[in-house]
Formats: structure tokens, sequence, C-alpha cells
């Protein structure tokens, strides 16, 4: 099989992360735009903090999922395994998203009909895996509204660390194995905004060793799950695809997560790696259908309306102490307060 070219926007891509991540320095022109991005967000933050923009404070608690560094690091995966853990302690969980990479405007429910392009790929799969209550707009406050309209007393926003209108109890930075990288503000580094003088109520890390205070999540691979093709609904243990290769598929922040995790498992893998939040279509299969395709629940999401006779979907779930659920239920029932930007 004829390896394909890389496009220029993977070649730019490595190249950012061969410095954010890796050794080579980012030049002083990356320095600069992250100086000046910086500096803008600083003034934002601040604007908030003094009264000069308006922050919205709920009377129902709102706990905010995200991280510190441009991409995906596992969000997804924690807020369902949250939304489980709290309905299980008695609450009524609502998820609240801007559905990011849709095609739609305005608020949006999610359920078990919607698709990705409509809603966004993520608030589908945290609604096909929990049942809750999902809405996507990007006003996230009219999303909240609805939520609590509809019935829920809490809500988790999927993403929004830097999401300063919406108010919020509770903030849980993820962190996988790369961290936070060289700490420079994007473009310069990963980080989307200068660490702020407060860190996050927790800080939840997988991929690599929990320190101080950090609370240690680890991710299982579940069954595979037969997608796409029309194809009666099956499935079959990861040890049922050992002795011949598999094409793993992974649209997602961080692939190589996926491939390692798959081959942590005894699989040989053949790696896909697509942008994050890609669209796929039947073309991008064309040349795997010499054996089994494995993807992401993210990914699957996206490809079940495809001609894709032997795709399956490989959950991912995440598993929490449970002193952290029970911190977190308490900070809840706590009186209601309110983070400060």
């Amino acid at each position: 099989m004829p390896e394909a070219r890389p496009t220029l926007r993977a070649v730019l891509e490595e190249g950012l992360l061969a410095r954010w991540y890796g050794d080579a320095p980012p030049g002083i022109a990356l320095r600069m735009v992250g100086a000046l991005y910086g500096t803008l967000m600083r003034w934002r933050r601040w604007a908030y903090r003094v009264g000069l923009r308006r922050q919205h404070r709920l009377e129902t608690p709102v706990v905010v999922v995200g991280n510190r560094t441009v991409g995906g690091a596992g969000k997804t995966p924690l807020v369902i395994a949250l939304v489980g853990a709290l309905r299980e302690r008695g609450w009524r969980p609502g998820v609240l998203s801007r559905g990011y990479g849709r095609r739609s405007t305005g608020l949006q429910w999610v359920d078990g009909g919607s698709d990705a392009d409509t809603v966004g790929d993520e608030p589908l799969l945290v609604h096909l895996a929990t049942g809750a209550p999902v809405a996507v707009d990007a006003d996230r406050i009219t999303a909240a509204n609805a939520l609590i309209a509809a019935g829920c007393d809490v809500l988790i926003a999927d993403d929004g660390l830097q999401h300063l209108r919406l108010g919020r109890v509770l903030e849980i930075e993820v962190q996988d194995v790369r961290g936070l990288g060289n700490a420079r503000v994007m473009p310069a580094g990963p980080l989307r905004e200068p660490l702020p003088a407060r860190p996050a109520d927790f800080r939840v890390v997988h991929g690599r060793e929990a320190c101080g205070t950090d609370v240690p999540m680890r991710l299982e691979l579940g069954d595979a799950r037969r997608v796409g093709g029309g194809a009666a609904p099956s499935s079959r243990p990861l040890s049922g695809f050992v002795g011949r290769p598999v094409h793993a598929v992974a649209g997602i922040g961080h692939p190589a997560r996926f491939f390692r995790a798959l081959r942590d498992a005894g699989l040989a893998v053949l790696e896909h790696a697509f942008p994050d939040h890609h669209a796929f279509t039947d073309a991008d299969f064309a040349a795997m259908r010499d054996a089994p395709v494995l993807m992401t629940g993210k990914d699957a999401v996206k490809c079940r309306q495809l001609d894709l006779p032997d795709a399956w979907e490989v959950p991912v779930m995440a598993v929490l102490p449970t002193s952290f659920i029970d911190a977190l239920d308490h900070r809840l029932r706590e009186s209601p307060r309110h983070v400060e930007p």
C-alpha cells in the first residue's frame, strides 16, 4: 500500500508540536505573537475580575471541565464518568457544550437521532454514552438555562476554562502525558492563555504519575462495538483482533494515545491519524478494506452512516478514585460559591 504524502497542514502541525512538546525552541516570531496574545488574554481575565465584563452566575452549580492547552487532553471520557458518578449520588446532571465543528447555529438538543454535523461529535458521544440531557449552543448561558429548565440540578460544561462569561462553582483541569509542554502561550507554545494566578480546584492527570494533589485518572478500553454499514449490532473483545493487523483510526487531539493503548492490548496497529474533529467520508477508508478498522468513540459517531462493513468502535472509559468523586460531591453540596476569574 503506497504511503500517503503528508498535507501542508500536517507538516505545519508537526513543526509546531516539535516546538511545543519537544526540544526545538520557538522562533522569535512565534514568541512575539505569543507575548501579544498572552497580554490580551491577561487583560480579558482582569476585565472579568474587576467587573468591566459581566460574568453570569447561576443558582444551579456549574462544574467546568477543561484543559489549558490547545487540542484534546481526555476531557470527554472524564465528563462521561462524572455524569455517571454524580447520578449515582442523587444528582440530575446535564452537559452543555458549544459543539465545536458543528454546522448548525443556535440552541440544539442532542438525542439518539442527532448527527455530529448538527450537534458536534463530542456532545453526541456524551449523550449516547450517558443518556444525560446535552444542550449545545455557542452562547453557553443559553444552553445552561435550557438545561436548568429541563430539571438538571448540576451542570457540567464540557470545555470552557477560558470561557469566563459563564460563572462556575468548580473547575477541573485535565492534563495528559504531555502536560503543559514548554508552558508558553500559543503560537509559541500550547497554552490557550497565560496560567491564571488561581489554579483549578482539581487537576486530573492521566498517562503519567500523579504528583501532590493531582487526581489520577486511568483510561481503559472496552470491548469493540461494530459501527457503520448497517451491520447488526455486535461486540467483540479486543483479544479477538490479536494475531492480524488492524487499521487504527483516530481524529482526536492526541491520536498517539489511542494507538499506544491498542498496542498495549496486544494488537498490531496500522496507524491512521486524522485532524481533530475530522469529518469522515467513505473515501477516507478506501485503502482500509483489507483488515478490520478500529476507531475511537468520538470518530465512530461520525461514521454511523458510512459503508464500513468491518469497522469497530473502541470505547474509552475513565476510572477515577472514589475519594475524588466524594470530594466533588461534598463541594457541590456546600453553600454555593463562585470561582473568581
